[in-house]
């Protein structure tokens, strides 16, 4: 078993992680189709920036095949947003998610963002222990119903300047 850490998008990489996310979320958390196009659209829109020298996806790989990525995307006003962390089952409990934050997070700080921010749910337990530990703190939640299923939406930022 191989795995590795590249950086950027190649072809298909793009409708492969959208299907990923597609998949797993709805294996795991009842997540309907309407998830599909909310990971893909802005997924999409960052592949289009002219300008990626603030921006990075960092793609998994176990034998050739995608198993996961994490990205930072820039929104503005000298703040980052964290999307799109995702490892499938088998990669799980391997150090890779801690390796991928470390990754963003250090992005960010060489980048000279003010903040980075992120949403997510909370029944992604995993995922929310690993922003913690890099000391993100929950600064909004919202109950409603999305993608099918009634979620607790929670955003989690981390003040990296002033």
């Amino acid at each position: 078993m191989s795995i590795t850490i590249r950086t950027g998008l190649e072809p298909g990489d793009l409708g492969y992680i959208t299907y990923m996310h597609g998949r797993i979320y709805h294996d795991e958390y009842g997540f309907d189709s309407t998830f599909e196009p909310y990971v893909a659209r802005p997924m999409s829109e960052f592949s289009l920036a002219g300008d990626q020298s603030r921006q990075q996806i960092w793609v998994v790989e176990m034998d050739g095949k995608i198993v996961g990525c994490i990205a930072i995307v820039d929104a503005g006003g000298n703040e980052a947003q964290l999307r799109w962390l995702l490892l499938t089952k088998e990669t799980r409990g391997k150090g890779l998610g801690e390796r991928l934050m470390s990754e963003a997070v250090d992005f960010c700080r060489e980048k000279g963002y003010n903040n980075v921010f992120l949403w997510t749910i909370d029944a992604l337990h995993a995922a929310r222990g690993l922003y913690l530990k890099h000391r993100f703190k929950v600064t909004e939640e919202k109950k409603h119903v999305m993608w099918g299923v009634e979620v607790n939406e929670q955003r989690y930022d981390l003040k990296l300047k002033g």
